[in-house]
């Protein structure tokens, strides 16, 4: 699967709000490695945290390789280089 966002893709960043749902683009830090912000898709709440993967399955920098994140935001839009709206995904 292709990635949603790229490197250097600019976003929006909705923190609060209606809660967070599996299927959407988060920004979050891995408990195991909390120097390190990532954007990554919410698959599933487990232990007070989220479970995260990256939309390309090849790519393991996601919660297959450091565990349990805590999500500080839901990433609603892109506005640079393309703008739009982060799709949702069905998991």
């Amino acid at each position: 699967m292709a990635p949603t966002l790229r490197h250097g893709d600019a976003v929006l960043v909705r923190s609060g709000g209606r809660p967070i749902r599996p299927g959407d683009v988060v920004v979050a830090v891995f408990r195991t490695r909390p120097e390190l912000l990532v954007v990554k898709r919410a698959v599933r709440p487990q232990d007070g945290g989220w479970w995260l993967r990256g939309d390309n399955d090849l790519v393991t920098d996601d919660s297959r390789a450091y565990g349990v994140a805590d999500v500080r935001g839901r990433v609603v839009a892109r506005y640079w280089p393309r703008p739009g709206r982060v799709p949702r995904r069905r998991l």
